[in-house]
């Protein structure tokens, strides 16, 4: 049992703590950590560690005579720690008079005469009640990592939404609307620390810690395990699991490079009902859980949170240089980076970004939301789903678009589904061009562009989904991008019936495959490709197969 609640006895006799430390660890010692303390300031500080690493006391066994500080001065310092815990007194036949100060200062449990021979008769029916008592209201407390913030923190959000998608279990605690927060603080000794605050499960801290420290400590793998595969992948959203999936299950070694989180974008949505197999839909999150595990299974190895920062050809081999430095070469290259929502450029929105302002679903802000109003910028599908969503625990949501259709370019579904739900709003023909707040977003102002009509509305968050451009900018010396920086593929390479002119083979571009030989190019970063998830999982699917000709070729 890796987290057993503990019994703490104090007592400044070493024969004595030795003692009641083997009686103890004799009777419960399958169920409780028993854990010794020689004087009341050595447990006060055990305290504090234990704190740090959210373990449970459920019962003090506290000695009165000690030297310093007493047993009831002990109990006063601690109970601030674990007011939930038993409390019992170890006392002489001369100190009844303590034992009942006790019971009216710090409403003590029971008091013990020493000594307690034999423990069957003195000690344990005594202590098996106070357990079971306090086994009836126990519930066992969170045993990952917490994370202490400001609501309004840029930090705060990024760390969150950090763990939100890599699966990482967590627990928020807001210094402002939760009381537990500052206390622990205090009781840590970290009231003056630098938010957010991590603690981890071994009680370890982080004072506003960046995403690769956190990522370390918890186990991702953030560095290759060999110097080179088959087939590296670029992006872990849809496509690029999905090519992971069939590379790895076809025998080859494969790496996949994920920037922040696998699921990309699609791991972001709050609902997806229109994937093939999901009658009932299902969240973006789970979906790139799922893919994850199954690649795993088949031996791919996944480093997140990684940039593959720059592309050097050299005959058959492709180097990948990725972020902290460290190169990775492969025979064949697959891109699949998908996109990244462009940035609002309006007054005041820079420095609200992460304290109201945010860019995709940021679903780990929706309850920050909750009864009040947001605003979604964006008519594709992910701001639809973003919606409908957000509006489950927001009073209002108003979906502004530029354009005079929703159904333009969102789902039918999902236009559907929007009109079908009462707080959602959607203003036609209407940007954003002003925010305001001194430390978190405040208002948005909307003009509603035909007749510049402007309306200030108060808001609680303002979720970003306009025009986004593919991350393809580490390409740019040696493979064929569009003016958006999107990348022709096959057929699309063709001009006047002649492959690109730098093309070194007489056979012409596979379906899939970039201006590069051995470079294939799935999902949204794709020139004139379908931006749906279906769409994506199958070009990273076919993509394999592309993949395994070009292989033959250079073999």
């Amino acid at each position: 049992m890796a987290n057993k609640p503990i019994i703490l006895t104090v007592d400044d006799d070493p024969a004595v703590l030795g003692a009641i430390a083997r009686d103890l660890r004799q009777r419960y010692g399958e169920h409780y950590r028993i854990i010794r303390a020689d004087s009341a300031e050595s447990a006060l500080g055990t305290l504090r560690e234990l704190k740090g690493r959210n373990e449970v006391v459920a019962l003090f066994l506290v000695d009165q005579r000690m030297p310093q500080m007493d047993g009831i001065g002990f109990l006063q310092e601690a109970i601030p720690f674990y007011p939930g815990a038993k409390r019992a007194l170890l006392t002489a036949y001369a100190d009844t008079e303590a034992a009942i100060h006790a019971i009216n200062t710090v409403a003590i449990h029971h008091y013990l005469l020493k000594p307690w021979d034999p423990p069957t008769e003195k000690l344990y029916p005594v202590l098996d009640d106070l357990l079971d008592d306090w086994q009836a209201d126990y519930r066992p407390a969170f045993s990952g990592i917490r994370l202490i913030g400001h609501r309004w923190s840029a930090e705060a959000h990024t760390l969150k939404d950090f763990m939100a998608r890599n699966h990482i279990p967590y627990q928020y605690l807001d210094v402002e609307s939760n009381p537990a927060a500052p206390l622990l603080l205090e009781q840590i000794g970290m009231l003056n620390a630098r938010l957010p605050l991590v603690i981890y499960a071994d009680g370890e801290m982080m004072e506003a810690p960046e995403p690769l420290a956190l990522a370390s400590k918890v186990g991702l793998q953030t560095r290759p395990l060999q110097q080179f595969y088959d087939v590296a992948i670029v992006g872990g959203g849809p496509a690029g699991l999905a090519a992971a999936v069939y590379a790895a299950s076809e025998g080859l070694r494969t790496v996949m490079i994920e920037r922040e989180a696998p699921g990309g974008q699609a791991g972001t949505s709050s609902r997806i009902e229109n994937y093939l197999g999901f009658p009932s839909g299902i969240s973006g999150g789970e979906l790139a859980r799922r893919a994850v595990d199954q690649a795993k299974r088949f031996g791919v190895e996944i480093l997140a949170p990684q940039e593959a920062q720059k592309l050097d050809v050299d005959g058959p081999y492709r180097f990948i240089t990725l972020g902290d430095g460290v190169q990775i070469a492969s025979h064949a290259l697959i891109v699949a980076v998908g996109l990244e929502y462009s940035q609002l450029d309006i007054p005041g929105i820079d420095s609200l970004y992460g304290k109201g302002v945010y860019y995709g679903a940021s679903l780990t802000e929706a309850l920050s939301c909750k009864d009040q109003t947001v605003v979604i910028v964006g008519a594709g599908n992910s701001a639809g789903q973003a919606a409908v969503y957000l509006a489950q625990t927001s009073a209002r949501v108003i979906i502004l678009v530029r354009g005079d259709s929703l159904g333009a370019k969102m789902s039918h579904y999902l236009v559907e589904r929007i009109e079908r739900t009462p707080n959602i709003e959607v203003r036609l023909n209407s940007v954003p061009t002003e925010v305001f707040g001194r430390d978190h977003l405040e208002t948005v102002t909307i003009c509603h562009v035909p007749d510049s009509r402007q309306d200030v509305v108060e808001a609680a968050g303002l979720f970003v989904f306009i025009g986004a451009r593919p991350g393809t900018d580490w390409l740019a010396n040696h493979v064929q991008r569009d003016r958006h920086g999107f990348i022709p593929t096959g057929p699309s390479l063709i001009e006047n019936g002649k492959p690109p002119r730098a093309w070194p083979l007489e056979r012409a571009p596979f379906l899939l495959e970039a201006s590069v030989p051995g470079v294939f190019v799935v999902g949204d970063a794709r020139s004139n490709s379908v931006k749906r998830v279906a769409s994506a999982v199958g070009e990273g699917s076919i993509a394999v197969q592309f993949v395994h000709q070009y292989l033959a070729e250079v073999r």
